[in-house]
């Protein structure tokens, strides 16, 4: 039953980031931003734990899964450190998945022969 949560609800996810690039003239990138920014207020909000705790992979794994992670970061740094822990938690939280996109982009771009379009 797990994969099935994950499945379904990563796919909804997917599925509403699929609608806005088809039916809105908003850029991927916008809709990139959109989908962090709304991973962070419903994290700040607790709203987004339940879905994590329900649907795992299928809720962490989304861009909206890094933005949770973001805002949880911030909340255990600011209970540990006080105030400076708004600054210090997301770099915290989002170090290990930004370190691992920096990687295997650079190993992609070492291993790739790249072309021109034309």
């Amino acid at each position: 039953m797990e994969y099935l949560n994950a499945f379904w609800v990563g796919g909804t996810i997917c599925l509403i980031g699929q609608l806005l690039i088809d039916l809105t003239k908003l850029t991927p990138a916008r809709i990139m931003v959109i989908f962090v920014t709304m991973g962070v207020l419903l994290g700040g909000v607790g709203l987004y734990g339940p879905l994590v705790d329900y649907a795992g992979a299928g809720a962490t794994v989304p861009l909206c899964g890094f933005g949770w992670a973001l805002s949880e970061g911030v909340r255990k740094a600011v209970v540990e450190q006080g105030f400076l822990g708004v600054f210090t938690g997301g770099l915290t939280a989002g170090a290990a998945g930004t370190t691992a996109a920096v990687f295997f982009g650079y190993l992609a771009a070492l291993l790739a022969k790249p072309k021109d379009k034309a």
